[in-house]
């Protein structure tokens, strides 16, 4: 049985700490994860600056990087944008966005549901 979809990026933002996860549906299991509440990534940002997007860029890159040791960088990965921008709040959407794009250079195969560009520009 082949899932459509298999795999799919589930984000986590709160006020303190910023979390992806690459999920497969067809096991239901976490295949790798990156976050700001591990150590080595909170070290190396500002203090006290774990979820702005400077951070949330490193979350995917850290996961980018996770998921090319794991040999998964050409499995397409879902992320539903739209959903995780409208699941976060407006004034997260430059944090799911960071990781989407960090997730994206470096390599990443996302296949990003949505039409529209909601991307923030600067």
């Amino acid at each position: 049985m082949t899932v459509a979809k298999r795999y799919v990026l589930r984000l986590f933002v709160s006020l303190k700490y910023v979390t992806a996860n690459v999920v497969d549906r067809q096991c239901g299991r976490i295949v790798t994860t990156a976050s700001t509440a591990e150590r080595p990534l909170r070290d190396g940002l500002e203090r006290g600056r774990a979820c702005n997007a400077k951070a949330a860029a490193a979350v995917g890159e850290v996961l980018a990087m996770r998921l090319k040791v794991d040999g998964l960088t050409q499995e397409p990965i879902y992320p539903n944008a739209e959903k995780e921008v409208a699941k976060k709040g407006f004034e997260n959407q430059t944090k799911v966005w960071a990781i989407l794009n960090a997730l994206r250079s470096h390599g990443v195969n996302l296949r990003i549901d949505d039409d529209g560009d909601h991307r923030p520009h600067f």
